[in-house]
């Protein structure tokens, strides 16, 4: 009885041993999932600019094409941006024209021809640097992102395995506490005195 009891006894503290390391390791996992989430929701804007950034990098080199291409310098054209400079940069020639007695001169008429053709070139390759930086801002962002999901997968898998070993571990402490017990009992019966145990009894073994 005393044998029985304390393989109960030992299979019980084994199965709450398991399930203590096993509720650990599960809180490990969501707080690890938690903090991806976290870190994921932080860096989406960088991501989605960068994105962003990089298709208009392709659009304005051609890389989508020729229709992409000519409509995103279009729109560069068109912006307020580069209106703002064009307008500023042609009544800049003009009052300098108009100062200097030359405003319909042959000078002042190249000149207003060249720099609406030379402000989109430097327009352009401004644009081209900007959404350089922004397109590299998001690949570090995705790339912070990518690393933070293979160290939330690196832990999570360590800490899944915790639990396997907990629960194998505590499937094994019972097998051996079977064992013991049978051993135990065994050994009990190996001992039991049937001839006297018979006359106290009134039974012949």
């Amino acid at each position: 009885g005393a044998s029985i009891m304390g393989n109960r006894a030992a299979n019980k503290a084994a199965g709450r041993a398991a399930d203590a390391q096993t509720a650990a390791a599960q809180m490990g996992v969501e707080e690890n999932r938690r903090q991806f989430d976290l870190v994921q929701t932080l860096l989406k804007p960088y991501v989605e600019g960068g994105t962003a950034a990089f298709k208009q990098q392709q659009n304005l080199l051609g890389v989508g094409g020729a229709a992409a291409q000519q409509q995103a310098i279009g729109a560069l054209q068109n912006s307020p941006f580069f209106q703002a400079q064009l307008n500023q940069g042609t009544n800049a020639l003009l009052q300098n024209a108009s100062a200097t007695g030359g405003l319909r001169g042959g000078n002042t008429q190249a000149a207003l021809a060249q720099f609406a053709p030379q402000l989109l070139q430097q327009t352009y390759q401004n644009q081209l640097s900007n959404l350089g930086g922004l397109s590299s801002m998001g690949l570090g962002a995705a790339t912070g992102t990518g690393n933070a999901a293979q160290n939330t997968a690196a832990q999570n898998s360590e800490l899944f395995g915790n639990m396997g070993q907990a629960r194998a571990g505590a499937a094994l402490a019972r097998g051996q506490n079977t064992q013991d017990l049978i051993g135990s009992l065994a050994g009990a019966a190996g001992r039991l005195d049937f001839a006297n145990l018979g006359k106290y009894l009134g039974v012949d073994f």
